[in-house]
């Protein structure tokens, strides 16, 4: 059991460290197309920058829903 347990924490801080990645990214991306870019690619941007925040937010909410959400291998 000592192993799950550990595979489980292990999977649940690979998958926070993915979601605050893509939050950083998206950010940056979001911050350059509001203020730096300009025309069309400045949407695009913009779009992939909400992508990448709402992408992040699933990823995190998958890791928390793991962690309060498993099942116990207790028998």
């Amino acid at each position: 059991m000592a192993a799950n347990e550990t595979n489980r924490a292990t999977t649940r801080r690979r998958r926070q460290l993915w979601a605050g990645v893509l939050a950083l990214v998206g950010l940056v991306l979001l911050i350059l197309g509001l203020t730096v870019a300009d025309g069309v690619a400045a949407w695009v941007e913009v779009l992939v920058a909400i992508l990448l925040l709402v992408t992040s937010y699933v990823v995190q909410h998958l890791a928390r829903r793991e962690t309060v959400y498993r099942h116990d291998d207790k028998g």
